[in-house]
């Protein structure tokens, strides 16, 4: 199958939906399907006010249109609603193609915090946005139900992943990074609608640790001096710091997942978090972490849970099922679109062979 994914999260920005499409092209194509990404990086770019280091790419519908006709996919699956997200589906519209989106971020919530717009004229245009689509995934049970009541229509769950070859505990025979005290690790984006600031306050012993870049870093770090604050890392690098700590605290009530809770999980980390979406469809109380109103309980209470065993719940969230899911998704939202003779006729026709007539009856 050739597969279109149009995102406005690309590389080289470091976040859950990057990883997440990332993982799927790998798995996708190792499969034998063919992947395309569409990103920023086809796209001249202006930085994102007050996210200077994303880039906003100034997407031609033109150039969309010309790379549509040419490599004539099979399915295109819009992963952002950004400018690529918004230029692509305008092409779509117009040339007659169905399409697939995603829901990956809680744009209202974050547009509410930084400029006061009501959320629910965002999440208007965000009705608007998926309306067309013929499917829209999302990562989990809580974030569908709440986006059923908001009038969001077609959805499909379509979970995460984690590597659990890369992100695993130490070993007895691994050296952890000399401490007093149990370490307690962030891992994400530095900015207000993380709510870092709520793990940063809280009274734990031994050291707090801030993995991740982001337009409040530098404030954090003054505000905070006693807190080590280690940037943004990736690969084994990021691997070694969920290894040393002792447990994962998710301040955030606002990700729809929150994809360094399986890492977090693969590297053997209790979690401590708030009872809300994300935390609530990935964590198993009292096996894998703790969620709680009072997030320094949480942490606490996560210091005492079994190491092996929540590794153990990691190693059930494999890459490759994330992508089986991905296709069976498509596969069942084109059927119910009526879609799938389409295909079908399609193929056949690229390989220049005509479907045999239906034989009529004699007589």
């Amino acid at each position: 199958m050739r597969i279109l994914i149009a995102t406005d999260a690309w590389k080289p920005q470091v976040n859950g939906v990057v990883r997440t499409y990332e993982n799927l092209k790998r798995e996708l194509e190792s499969a034998g399907h063919s992947v395309a990404i569409l990103s920023p990086l086809d796209f001249a770019t202006l930085p994102c006010p007050g996210y200077k280091e994303i880039r906003l790419a100034l997407a031609r519908r033109s150039q969309i249109a010309a790379l549509m006709q040419r490599s004539s996919f099979d399915h295109v699956h819009i992963a952002t609603e950004g400018p690529i997200g918004w230029a692509t589906r305008a092409v779509c519209l117009r040339r007659g193609v169905r399409f697939t989106t995603s829901f990956h971020t809680r744009f209202p919530e974050y547009i509410e915090a930084y400029t006061g717009l009501p959320a629910w004229i965002s999440y208007a245009i965000q009705r608007r946005f998926h309306r067309p689509g013929i499917g829209m995934f999302v990562a989990t049970p809580s974030l569908k139900a709440e986006l059923s009541r908001r009038g969001f229509r077609r959805l499909m769950l379509w979970s995460r992943g984690v590597d659990t070859t890369q992100f695993k505990p130490r070993t007895s025979g691994e050296e952890g990074a000399k401490k007093d005290g149990p370490t307690f690790l962030y891992v994400g984006r530095v900015s207000r609608e993380k709510n870092v600031e709520a793990f940063l306050d809280l009274d734990l012993p031994g050291r707090k640790v801030v993995v991740g870049d982001g337009p409040i870093l530098g404030f954090l770090r003054r505000q905070y001096p006693d807190a080590i604050f280690k940037g943004a890392k990736t690969g084994d690098d990021l691997a070694r710091e969920y290894a040393d700590a002792d447990v994962f605290v998710f301040p955030s009530r606002t990700d729809t997942f929150g994809l360094v809770l399986l890492e977090a999980m693969a590297s053997g980390l209790g979690i401590a978090a708030y009872p809300v979406t994300g935390p609530i469809d990935v964590v198993t109380p009292g096996v894998t972490g703790w969620l709680d109103e009072d997030l320094k309980s949480a942490a606490m209470a996560a210091l005492t849970l079994d190491r092996d065993q929540i590794r153990v719940q990691a190693m059930r969230r494999d890459w490759s099922r994330v992508a089986d899911v991905f296709l069976a998704n498509i596969s069942q939202a084109r059927r119910a679109a009526g879609l799938g003779k389409r295909l079908i006729a399609a193929r056949l026709k690229s390989l220049q062979i005509r479907p045999r007539p239906t034989a009529r009856p004699i007589g």
